[in-house]
């Protein structure tokens, strides 16, 4: 049966068909009908409806005379609209069935039926119709777009909002953000001045061209994410499916046109060069990062001590060398931290001063000169503040804020200025006494990053869903049980489905947050269990039954 299985795909191929064509057609073949194969082709088509969807009731332009041209302004409103979300909420779906199918594979105890490769080509499946797409909940490819058309047209961006240039491009900018200067780095607004000087005030073709200026970041994600396995202890497949092919990432971060998308790819592939002790080259792929978004530097004190560990390792090496003796090896590997003297390093602290000098430089060249060529300064760390203007229950000061309004007659205004206060020094002090606390390993190092970021996106005055794309994508390469994969699988999913997709914030809809809670519990418990709900009928399931392969004693 397995021969007939095998030859049944080359009965209709052309005679004289080369040998490597014919088995990658079976291959390709095989994949397409089996249930992983399935699931990328559900995931597929959930990527279609979402774009056709995003058409009427994506973030689209306050007037697109594209679909006028196509008479298709009706998706916009009144009963299209309706029927445009519909098929939205349809396509996410999909793509959150497709990706628990994938991930129940993935996690047996077997061999996965899903390999690397066909993980990646599914990644490329999926991201290929959202390219074409409106910008998906969210609206930030439009002030991408008026900033960088700021810079190019003389503006400096760090000075001034978009409101400063006016135009096509500053009309589909959101209100709040008009008058907002941009608290990017200056890497990405000179990508925004190329993108706007090559497409000028075309939405529809800078839209594009941002998702394209950010494939190389998910490029980098596909590549470093499951090499940081090695060093984590993880399994590669797992890691790609839970931080790249996650929904929550490819439609949020592809679809919604964030350039976290290029931040977290240069940051993983940052961490995985330095793990690999070429810690120079590591550093300056995380500042660049930094030069996209801020948020990236959280890393670079816990890379100095990747960084002073390898090299107490190189020294206790060459110093086993000399002697011919691991006691002296053995006796540090007992107590391995970053700051613990030794017979290599007895004073670690001016190892300590050289690495983090070097890392400096490093970090302050590159910067540097990217700020030079933008013809920027650092402006843009007072534009940070800006996020004080998002208001949503995904913050703690914004939940604690809320809780004292319950129970007193102040107001929610003076309130969430101390809970945002007393939140920020909280984070300065986590994140000094997480720095001091993960310097053993380069696990804990790695794992260390993880926990600043949970607290930044906790305790900072903002939160949106797709800020937890930043300590998924490390927390990926660790080896994870079953229970808290499910634990993840529910929480992306919740935070996919919490926004609307014109960019709106459902979280003050109890309607809404139900159904995104139920839809969460759901795919979570559906990683384990096949129909969780019991949906099947009676028959379907005898049927499945009798067919199941027996179960050895």
């Amino acid at each position: 049966m397995d021969t007939t299985r095998t030859l049944e795909p080359q009965r209709h191929l052309p005679a004289g068909t080369d040998p490597g064509v014919r088995s990658r057609l079976r291959t390709v073949g095989d994949f397409a009908r089996s249930p992983e194969g399935h699931a990328a082709f559900m995931g597929f088509f959930g990527a279609i409806m979402i774009t056709f969807g995003g058409f009427g009731a994506g973030a689209v332009r306050k007037r697109d005379p594209l679909l006028e041209a196509l008479h298709l302004s009706w998706l916009r409103f009144g009963h299209g609209y309706a029927l445009s979300m519909i098929v939205i909420w349809a396509g996410v779906l999909l793509m959150i069935t497709a990706w628990v199918r994938l991930g129940r594979t993935l996690i047996g105890n077997g061999e996965p039926k899903v390999t690397l490769n066909e993980l990646r080509v599914i990644v490329g499946i999926w991201i290929t119709p959202l390219l074409f797409a409106a910008p998906m909940f969210s609206r930030d490819a439009y002030s991408y777009l008026a900033q960088g058309a700021l810079l190019r047209d003389g503006f400096d961006p760090y000075q001034v909002g978009p409101v400063a240039n006016p135009g096509v491009l500053l009309d589909n900018v959101s209100p709040v953000w008009t008058t907002t200067t941009a608290p990017y780095g200056p890497v990405f607004l000179l990508m925004g001045r190329a993108i706007t000087t090559l497409t000028g005030d075309n939405v529809i073709a800078g839209t594009i061209a941002l998702r394209f200026v950010m494939l190389p970041g998910l490029a980098l994600m596909v590549w470093a994410v499951p090499y940081l396995t090695k060093h984590l202890g993880g399994k590669p497949t797992v890691a790609l499916w839970l931080a790249v092919l996650n929904p929550l990432v490819l439609v949020h971060l592809i679809g919604g046109v964030h350039n976290e998308m290029l931040m977290v790819g240069l940051m993983c592939a940052g961490i995985a060069l330095v793990l690999e002790r070429h810690h120079v080259a590591g550093i300056v792929v995380v500042a660049i990062g930094v030069a996209i978004k801020a948020t990236a530097g959280v890393a670079l004190p816990f890379l100095v001590w990747i960084w002073i560990l390898h090299e107490k390792e190189r020294r206790a090496a060459e110093r086993r060398a000399r002697a011919d003796s691991d006691a002296g090896l053995a006796e540090e590997l007992k107590h391995p931290d970053a700051a613990r003297p030794s017979a290599d390093m007895p004073h670690p602290l001016l190892v300590f001063t050289k690495i983090a000098g070097i890392g400096i430089g490093v970090f302050a060249l590159v910067f540097g000169a990217a700020s030079v060529i933008a013809g920027v300064g650092f402006g843009w760390v007072t534009a940070l503040q800006g996020s004080n203007k998002i208001i949503n229950w995904l913050s703690l000061p914004t939940i604690l804020a809320h809780m004292v309004t319950w129970v007193t007659p102040w107001s929610l205004d003076s309130v969430l200025s101390v809970t945002r206060e007393l939140c920020k020094v909280a984070l300065v002090v986590l994140l000094v006494a997480t720095w001091w606390r993960f310097r053993h390993s380069e696990r804990e190092a790695v794992m260390g990053i993880i926990v600043a970021f949970v607290a930044i996106v906790l305790l900072s005055p903002a939160a949106l869903p797709w800020y937890y794309s930043w300590p998924l994508a490390l927390a990926a390469g660790f080896a994870m049980s079953t229970v808290t994969l499910q634990w993840l699988v529910g929480i992306c999913t919740w935070l996919m489905l919490v926004f609307q997709p014109d960019g709106s914030i459902g979280l003050y809809n109890f309607w809404h947050v139900a159904l995104a809670t139920f839809a969460a519990v759901v795919a979570a418990v559906s990683l384990r269990h096949v129909d969780p709900l019991h949906l099947r009928s009676a028959s379907s399931r005898a049927i499945a039954k009798e067919h199941a392969p027996p179960v050895a004693a």
